[in-house]
């Protein structure tokens, strides 16, 4: 593997506490009661897809509360333990490593760049960056040119048929990040990473 492209929420960073408490709470308070496994069930693709998925009234209203409330469940993200020496390892082999997110730019510098874990990375994408979110391989397609990446050469490493699917859109091979806990459902990634240091030996 010469390039390697990360999703982030559920792959490198367990966020999705931080999430969906808040999207949970914003709901309420509207009158609004969804259960949790209703909620997570859009965890990995943008925001406002999964509002539109969950046919949410007030859309962007609830949107920009959504995104502010997160802050208050700051405290339940954490990076996946062995993440950062994997990544520290990749690198000084000289595998090319980038990032592409559903996230918005505001939540990669909270969420990433506030804990130094952008340093890793030669290229990001965000959701502002791309007109379609995943499952459409945009993003992936965008990361590779900006690395001058070879599709042979390249796996994308998420959580979620989301990922799964969006990798295979752009033609490159799919690595199930089975570090967070997960099992794939319904679909058979390519490659199986139990731990982050599976990745080092691929």
């Amino acid at each position: 593997m010469q390039n390697l492209i990360f999703d982030l929420d559920g792959t490198l960073l367990d966020t999705e506490t931080m999430y969906m408490r808040a999207l949970q709470a914003v709901l309420h308070e509207r009158g609004i009661d969804r259960p949790y496994a209703d909620l997570t069930a859009t965890f990995g693709i943008p925001s406002r897809d999964a509002l539109v998925r969950l046919q949410i009234p007030d859309l962007e209203n609830v949107l920009a509360e959504w995104g502010d409330r997160t802050l208050a469940y700051k405290d339940t993200v954490s990076i996946y333990p062995g993440v950062t020496a994997a990544l520290a390892e990749l690198q000084e082999t000289g595998v090319n490593l980038a990032i592409m997110t559903s996230k918005r730019r505001f939540e990669y510098e909270r969420d990433v760049v506030s804990v130094g874990l952008d340093q890793y990375f030669k290229v990001t994408v965000v959701a502002e960056d791309v007109a379609h979110g995943k499952p459409a391989p945009d993003g992936i397609l965008l990361a590779m040119q900006r690395l001058g990446a070879d599709p042979a050469a390249t796996v994308y490493v998420g959580d979620t048929a989301y990922d799964f699917t969006a990798a295979h859109a752009a033609g490159v091979a799919f690595g199930f990040a089975g570090w967070n806990g997960k099992q794939p459902v319904n679909y058979h990634p390519d490659r199986l990473f139990t731990t982050p240091g599976d990745m080092l030996v691929h």
